[in-house]
């Protein structure tokens, strides 16, 4: 290779560890939430494999969470709230009218199993 070529390598998280999890019963509610914590800002909200959630990760600021996510392709997510949503729709409106935008992020193999994890946590 020479030095103009860039070599471009992937690298996949091998682990996240959830560190806090809730379950709350309807989309609507999780909508709520995420509504709330945004301070009543438009909030997204992730969904793959039937689970609709947030999360939170824990920003490798600390020399030993950049050691972990370098060294270990770990990751820590401080949070994650989910519920059950078995369709995908592209937004959730809760009965106050608040509308959440809904990421379909199916494709992404960390986030399916992650949700596929979850399912089974209920």
């Amino acid at each position: 290779m020479s030095e103009n070529e860039v070599a471009v390598k992937h690298e996949p998280f091998k682990e996240i560890i959830i560190m806090e999890k809730d379950f709350f019963p309807t989309p609507d509610d999780i909508a709520r939430f995420a509504s709330i914590i945004a301070g009543g800002k438009t909030a997204g909200l992730y969904w793959a494999e039937g689970i609709v959630f947030l999360y939170f990760p824990l920003p490798p600021s600390t020399s030993a969470v950049a050691k972990a996510l370098i060294e270990q392709r770990r990751v820590y997510w401080t949070f994650v709230g989910y519920a059950h949503m078995p369709k995908y729709q592209p937004v959730i409106e809760t009965r106050e009218k608040i509308i959440v935008p809904v990421i379909d992020m199916s494709s992404n193999r960390v986030f399916s199993a992650v949700t596929t994890w979850l399912k089974k946590e209920k």
